[in-house]
């Protein structure tokens, strides 16, 4: 196997590419200089973020200072992770790449604001999950301050959930970020602990009807591989362009 040295630096691959909607507390925007933007939420696609606690439920997101986005949140200590599918690939790599003291995010992507329930930044409709975190703690690091936050409420998209209740995450077309391009999450390997668990098939045996003709051996559905739950799969939550 041959490798070579690389040059020290970001290389955990893939991540969750997520927009995030800030808005200033009081609507006071100091660094607005476009009154048709003043008091308007706005858009930061983040691809540091992650799961730091269960209990209580808390993630961090990491943006430079100098982001416009950066001072809504500190200022006000509240913000919307969004995760983002296909259908909003284009406004994920949009809100990445635009300042909000240019442009209204939500206007030019065609995005709904969605009101919060606990906290008062809209998240976007058109996403699957709306995650609303309250500032815990911004730790600075560098290049990136660390913005540590308590998760105090999720909104989740009802066509995904099935008739026994679970929500099919993995159905909506969620989008990852590695190494500079995004990517549609692939063909499924595995479940969480497949590796260890148990076998449970029986050794084949001989029925007393094997070879009979007509009659089915052993009492196999005629249902088997289909799924019991029905789900209602929303595909068209695409980002009007």
């Amino acid at each position: 196997m041959s490798k070579s040295a690389f040059k020290p630096g970001n290389m955990l691959y893939p991540l969750p590419a997520v927009m995030v909607s800030c808005q200033y507390k009081d609507g006071a925007d100091p660094e607005c200089k476009n009154p048709a933007l003043q008091g308007k939420p706005n858009i930061i696609t983040v691809a540091w973020a992650g799961t730091v606690c269960t209990n209580p439920p808390m993630l961090s997101i990491s943006v430079r200072p100098e982001r416009y986005s950066y001072h809504m949140i500190e200022q006000s200590g509240e913000f919307v992770v969004n995760l983002t599918t296909e259908a909003l690939v284009l406004a994920t790599d949009y809100c990445g790449v635009r300042s909000g003291r240019d442009v209204d995010k939500f206007k030019e992507m065609h995005l709904t604001p969605l009101p919060s329930r606990e906290v008062f930044v809209p998240g976007i409709a058109e996403s699957p999950v709306n995650i609303e975190c309250r500032v815990r703690k911004i730790l600075p690091l560098g290049s990136h301050n660390l913005i540590l936050a308590d998760v105090v409420a999720v909104t989740i998209d009802y066509a995904y959930m099935d008739e026994s209740g679970k929500f099919h995450l993995n159905d909506t077309g969620l989008v990852t970020y590695s190494h500079g391009e995004y990517f549609l999450l692939g063909k499924k390997l595995g479940s969480f602990g497949y590796s260890v668990a148990k076998k449970t098939a029986k050794p084949a045996g001989k029925s007393a009807n094997q070879g009979k003709k007509g009659i089915a051996s052993s009492g196999r559905t005629t249902n088997r591989g289909k799924k019991s739950a029905k789900i209602t799969n929303k595909k068209g939550n695409a980002t009007r362009r």
